[in-house]
């Protein structure tokens, strides 16, 4: 019988077992593909923070990001810039198979090919029912589970944990470019209704183009791919879409007997971006330093797991609160609206202030956020749209 058996091998499923690994433990990651280095529906843009915290191997990151160019509905742009780079594209399957191959040279044992079909918690273990695409049966046990399936895991609420609250579907494809440089990332509700999309290079001449949206998310992405080939930007809309969910609200709960719910399948996600890389690995860190006392102590049920939760939420509990709240409120917005924020955005070198803020990240969005609500020069659009933010987040938020 394993120690502690992870669902799923993205980055958090690697960097729990990893942790848990190092502590001396026996752990399996179970995962339904048939390889790690199988194409992932995610962007792979991390935080110079992330690269530093975790030491990612710099084989698997693509190029550096100091600057991004954003365009209005109507075209108008803004383009940020610092001097440092801000965040690194990283390539999204060899990404996982880096992690791995760490978690597994401390001697993590890989099942692959093997969706989980159920999860049953008994008084002195888990059992975990594996079928292979073989359509062999087989099952294996553990002292607990964790499970980092990400989004649309149907293992969540079976085993009594709730559903997420809300999410957004997203479409990519990679494309061949001409003369892109910078990240490029596009607002407007007729483009992505709600949210936003984006154009990333990954090397010479290749980039990847997506977009989240609230319907139809592959309609729209094709839509916007004619109007860049118009544009000279790409070379031609022939290419496969690749399709993913993204929380925007966490896991009513995220712990229970023997069990833990880590990364995107916990909700574990900026609401603002759809970036859940960053966040999954910092809460994977958490729950195996939970996970580790109660190991030690033989105490698994719910009451001694919950410690999880309280460290996630004091962590980034706050931060995915604004950050919705901010989205829900950018979904108000019509087209007329965004470019008039871009507007005074850039009449009032709010943008430039944001920049050289030293307290503003790639990775926390919510002071971004509230200082935009707080400035005198917007308030106007705010108020007449009654933005969800409850009065002791808008006390002093002024630029």
């Amino acid at each position: 019988m394993y120690d502690v058996a992870v669902i799923g091998a993205g980055p958090a499923g690697s960097r729990v077992a990893y942790q848990l690994a190092a502590r001396g433990y026996e752990v399996v990651v179970v995962e339904q593909k048939e390889s790690l280095g199988e194409p992932v529906c995610c962007t792979g843009i991390i935080s110079r923070e992330c690269v530093t915290s975790f030491d990612i191997d710099g084989d698997v990151i693509l190029r550096e990001v100091n600057s991004a160019r954003v365009f209005s509905p109507s075209g108008k742009l803004l383009s940020l810039r610092r001097a440092q780079p801000q965040a690194y594209i990283v390539d999204r399957a060899a990404f996982n198979v880096a992690l791995a191959r760490r978690a597994q040279a401390q001697g993590v044992d890989y099942i692959l090919n093997s969706p989980v079909r159920g999860m049953k918690v008994g008084n002195d273990n888990i059992r975990i029912e594996l079928a292979s695409y073989g359509g062999e049966l087989k099952s294996l046990e553990a002292r607990a589970g964790v499970i980092a399936t990400g989004f649309g895991s149907k293992l969540v609420e079976g085993l009594g944990l709730g559903r997420v609250g809300d999410f957004v579907s997203g479409a990519q494809a990679e494309v061949e470019t001409m003369a892109v440089d910078e990240v490029e990332v596009y607002l407007g509700q007729e483009l992505a209704p709600a949210f936003f999309a984006w154009l990333v290079p990954t090397s010479p001449q290749r980039a990847l183009v997506g977009l989240l949206s609230r319907r139809s998310p592959g309609v729209y992405l094709r839509r916007l791919m004619s109007s860049l080939l118009a544009q000279g930007k790409i070379v031609s809309t022939e290419a496969g879409l690749s399709y993913g969910g993204i929380p925007l609200k966490p896991l009513a709960r995220t712990y229970g007997d023997r069990l833990m719910v880590v990364g995107s399948a916990a909700g574990q996600v900026k609401p603002t971006s759809g970036g859940g890389i960053y966040y999954g690995l910092l809460c994977a860190d958490m729950a195996a330093d939970s996970l580790h006392q109660a190991l030690k102590r033989d105490t698994l049920s719910a009451k001694n797991l919950a410690n999880y939760e309280r460290e996630w939420k004091r962590k980034l509990g706050r931060e995915l609160k604004v950050g919705y709240w901010g989205r829900r409120f950018y979904e108000l917005l019509s087209d007329r609206q965004i470019d008039s924020i871009f507007g005074i955005i850039k009449s009032d070198g709010i943008d430039e202030a944001l920049l050289k803020a030293d307290d503003l990240s790639f990775d926390w969005h919510g002071q971004v956020i509230l200082r935009l609500i707080g400035h005198q020069a917007l308030s106007r659009i705010f108020r007449a749209k009654k933005p969800p933010f409850p009065p002791q987040e808008k006390e002093g938020l002024i630029i």
